[in-house]
């Protein structure tokens, strides 16, 4: 057992982070390597190496400036004493709101928050000053007379306070504002707000490890582990982001360098037959493949005598077919029994997703089902995975001779449950 853990990580080294989409492909798709050095942690396929990365320093230095800090302030955080800096690298998640920060300013909103007492001795002519201009201000002697751009905080009229109050009573509003921002979008929006070092701290939420699946096998590749990684870049709000981890790995981490903290993440349940004459079917589009590549490579290793069938997916054949060379060549050794391509974005095919290739393979699936086989899923569980549940209790249904009802209960019941042969990897 591996003394590092996510509170406790190992600083490993990448070797490689190859990009393995064609340069012109919309998607940005890296084989990711680690040298374990002598750090003694151990994997099997299935498992999952987790990654703890680093805020963007020019994201942090951004912050710090609209905060008005200058990155020495000591504050207390859930790891200790330490600069706000520090703790904007690496202790908390700063690249995307959270509901709690949000939610924490009512204080600054509250009639109850702290304000100052002014007491009016007299009338005067002030020259007041608003970002680069300065002009001329003659109180008029009302309360609610102030200056052309000055609207005090928590005011009615205050655009913070009416952003705000649309945030936190209206949970559909609040997922959406959060979902493409972060806080340097909300500073823009209430440039009124002032924190101290701790107070602009204390609601953050905790920097989290990301888990990847890994996509080498042990045996295959000792003292060595590899991912398959998803690169997420997009830009809104007329800002370039991006995925914490997926740009930390891609853009900010070194090669040769060891500074990558990590730890393994083992799995219980998405392992192979202990039985090496099992049949198994697998179903992972895009980087889904990752466990796949692992579970082939260590059948190859153990010399496996069950059939493999894999079901891969993605956009096109030109672009996006992930390890193209490698399955090919295992389709020819015979390692790979049968391979099923499915592309989604090609001019001259019908668009064409995992599921329906396994709808037209219902027949031969239900044999292979029926005799014992290990049916795999690795992707999004939002869509691709419902279908291909949904598709796999057709398939019992239509061609297993089950009602319905049974199908679901054969698939969900004695599948996943009782014989732990329907296993899933789902994000």
């Amino acid at each position: 057992m591996s003394e590092y853990s996510s509170k406790n990580p190992y600083l490993g080294k990448m070797t490689e982070k190859r990009i393995i989409t064609h340069p012109d492909s919309t998607k940005e798709t890296r084989h990711i390597s680690f040298d374990l050095g002598k750090s003694g942690m151990k994997y099997k396929v299935g498992d999952a190496l987790g990654i703890i990365p680093q805020n963007p320093p020019e994201l942090v230095s951004d912050l710090l400036g609209l905060l008005n800090f200058n990155g020495d302030e000591e504050v207390e955080t859930h790891l200790g004493e330490t600069t706000i800096q520090e703790a904007l690298l690496n202790h908390y998640e700063v690249h995307r709101l959270c509901k709690k920060f949000i939610q924490g300013l009512e204080m600054k909103f509250s009639s109850s928050a702290p304000k100052v007492a002014v007491r009016l001795v007299g009338r005067s002519r002030s020259h007041v000053q608003t970002g680069d201009s300065t002009f001329d201000w003659d109180w008029s002697g009302q309360d609610d007379d102030f200056p052309e751009g000055f609207t005090p905080v928590g005011s009615a009229t205050d655009p913070a306070l009416n952003l705000w109050e649309s945030l936190v009573n209206d949970s559909e509003v609040m997922e959406d504002y959060i979902w493409s921002r972060d806080y340097i979008d909300l500073l823009s929006d209430m440039p009124n707000l002032s924190f101290s070092p701790q107070e602009f701290v204390s609601n953050l939420d905790r920097l989290k490890p990301r888990l990847y699946s890994i996509a080498s096998s042990p045996d295959v590749h000792p003292g060595q582990v590899e991912l398959t990684v998803g690169i997420v870049r997009y830009n809104h709000h007329g800002r370039d982001r991006g995925g914490l981890c997926t740009i930390y790995m891609a853009d900010l981490a070194e090669l040769g360098e060891q500074t990558i903290p990590m730890f393994m993440s083992p799995t219980r349940s998405f392992v192979l037959p202990k039985n090496d004459d099992t049949d198994i079917i697998m179903v992972g589009p895009g980087t889904g493949i990752a466990p796949f590549r692992a579970f082939l490579e260590q059948r190859e290793f153990d010399k496996a005598k069950g059939r493999n069938w894999f079901f891969f997916g993605e956009r096109t054949s030109t672009h996006e077919y992930l390890y193209e060379d490698e399955l090919n060549e295992w389709v020819e050794n015979g390692l790979l029994t049968k391979l099923d391509l499915a592309w989604s974005r090609m001019a001259d095919v019908p668009k064409t997703y995992v599921q329906d290739l396994m709808a037209q393979n219902g027949e031969e699936i239900w044999s292979w089902i029926d005799g014992g086989a290990y049916f795999y899923v690795c992707g999004d569980k939002n869509r691709m995975a419902k279908d291909v549940h949904n598709t796999l209790i057709k398939i019992v249904t239509d061609y297993g001779g089950y009602s319905s009802d049974d199908a679901k209960d054969f698939v969900e019941k004695r599948m996943m449950k009782e014989e732990k042969r329907y296993l899933r990897d789902v994000y």
